[in-house]
């Protein structure tokens, strides 16, 4: 009798659990937009505040979505190289990653950088086809301006992917990726590994795909102290260069403090010669 009260017991803790794994999961797929893209959005008459010379550019892409570009330009006494098309990473809005753009404009690259619907003034129903076209539509207006082999793709965290998927397609000077992915389904794997996550996200930036497809040099950052997205995460990626291509590994790095490594700072420097 004693037996059959523990087996009811576990029992009854083991359908508690379930339930909670079941609601978990739901809430993870139904949710799954919230927790990766965490974007702030603007008033579309916001007026942006940068010490840096810039441009506000809005291009319609359809009836209901806007593709909002931030143009950060050199100073006019410095010859301008060439164009940085930099995608950046799933946090608030351009306001956020603004700081990074003089890496660029001191070495004579612009910077444009482009907002993701729901992120500051951009507009639309976000979709990973969406963000591969206004990628492409970006990267249409700086072949405008300038040839291909005077374009860099830069892409950081999220912004890695689909660097990487327009780098795939699209003729440039090189990529370079700050703390990046082996696939975005390879990193939900890591954070919900009980959960049979390629059949549950809708997003996979499978950056693993596209290096290999990729003819110019790539340039990989990533730091060892990275909680976000780990350095082992990365590392898959290294088998996939090229023998001239670089993974850069920064000692201590985090996620968002890479910028601040001399190494870095002297790697990025030398590839923007």
């Amino acid at each position: 009798m004693l037996k059959l009260i523990n087996w009811l017991a576990i029992l009854k803790w083991l359908k508690i659990i379930f339930v909670i794994y079941i609601i978990i999961g739901i809430g993870l797929y139904y949710f799954q937009e919230k927790i990766i893209f965490q974007s702030v959005a603007l008033p579309a008459n916001y007026t942006y505040q940068f010490t840096t010379n810039f441009r506000d550019i809005n291009t319609p892409m359809d009836s209901g979505t806007n593709l909002n570009l931030i143009q950060f330009y050199p100073d006019s006494n410095v010859h301008t190289k060439g164009v940085v098309l930099y995608f950046h990473g799933n946090k608030k809005n351009i306001n956020h990653y603004a700081k990074y753009a003089s890496n660029f404009t001191t070495n004579g690259y612009e910077v444009w950088m482009m907002d993701y619907p729901g992120y500051g003034k951009s507009t639309g129903r976000l979709s990973e086809i969406l963000l591969y076209d206004e990628a492409l539509e970006v990267y249409r207006l700086a072949l405008e301006k300038f040839p291909a082999y005077q374009i860099v793709v830069y892409g950081k965290s999220l912004g890695t992917g689909i660097a990487s998927k327009l780098a795939s397609i699209k003729p440039c000077k090189q990529l370079i990726l700050e703390t990046p992915y082996y696939s975005f389904t390879s990193l939900a794997q890591h954070y919900a590994f009980m959960y049979p996550v390629k059949q549950m996200i809708d997003y996979k930036f499978a950056t693993n795909l596209c290096l290999p497809k990729i003819n110019v040099p790539i340039t990989i950052f990533h730091g060892t102290a990275d909680k976000i997205i780990p350095l082992n995460n990365a590392l898959k990626l290294q088998p996939l260069l090229k023998p001239t291509d670089a993974f850069i590994t920064i000692n201590k790095g985090t996620h968002n403090n890479l910028y601040m490594f001399k190494e870095m700072q002297l790697a990025l420097n030398s590839l923007l010669k």
